[in-house]
Order: C-alpha cells, then sequence, then structure tokens
C-alpha cells in the first residue's frame, strides 16, 4: 500500500511538472511552427491567443480576432517594442520566408511564446476555416 502511495504522488508530481515545463522546454531561445489545425485548436485552448497577421493585404481576408502589424512599412517593428511579451502569438503572412523572418523577430525582441502559422493563411483557408475581412 506504501508503494502505491508513492507511485501515485510521483505520477502526479510528474504530470505536474510536465504540464508546466511544456512551454519552457518548447520555446527556449525560439518559436514553433504549429499547422493550421494546431492553430485552431491553440485558439480555442487559449483564448486570449493574440493572432498577428503581418501582410499589406489584411484588409482582403484575415483570421477572425487577427490585429495587423504590416512588416513592410515599420509597422511591426514598432509594435514589438509595445506589445507584451510575456502573452502568446500566432503569427502568420502569405509566404513562408516573411512569416519566418517575424517569428525570429519576436523571438529576437523577448518574447516567449511564438507560434508560426505553417502555409500560412492559405493552409488556414484550405481547412475551410472561417476568414472575415473588412
Amino acid at each position: 500500500m506504501k508503494m502505491l502511495r508513492i507511485i501515485i504522488i510521483m505520477a502526479v508530481l510528474i504530470s505536474v511538472y510536465l504540464l508546466f515545463a511544456r512551454d519552457y522546454i518548447e520555446f527556449q531561445n525560439s518559436y514553433r511552427d504549429v499547422s493550421a489545425k494546431q492553430a485552431k485548436k491553440l485558439i480555442s485552448r487559449y483564448g486570449n491567443m493574440n493572432i498577428i497577421d503581418i501582410s499589406g493585404t489584411y484588409y482582403m481576408g484575415h483570421i477572425p480576432g487577427a490585429e495587423n502589424y504590416f512588416i513592410g512599412d515599420g509597422t511591426l517593428q514598432t509594435a514589438l517594442q509595445e506589445l507584451d511579451k510575456n502573452k502568446r502569438y500566432l503569427i502568420y503572412y502569405h509566404t513562408d520566408k516573411t512569416s519566418i523572418k517575424a517569428a525570429e523577430m519576436f523571438t529576437k525582441a523577448g518574447f516567449k511564446k511564438v507560434y508560426r502559422l505553417n502555409g500560412n493563411f492559405s493552409s488556414w483557408v484550405q481547412e475551410g476555416y472561417e476568414t472575415a475581412s473588412l
């Protein structure tokens, strides 16, 4: 009986450790690529997920709830100085090269929980998820 109690306590401690340490391990000095399906789950899981569209075509279509900080005119660079570095961010564009650059800018600026939508906005659309436009 005592051995069973020790095993249960160890299992609980390991579970708690994995639950809280996972984000730290996954995001150490980097960002994490996620598929559209994973991004949708993250948005549902974390109601306060900050979705950042870095394109100049935001008005034509974007993920609902996304904010637009265009990477091409300095808007994103200014926003990096004002955004909360401890919040979660999902970054997307229309090409990998540019979204990778933006995700790297976030991590270099000290942001801890940065996700990049692999396949970008088109992967979101291909999954049939809701979009918004102005």
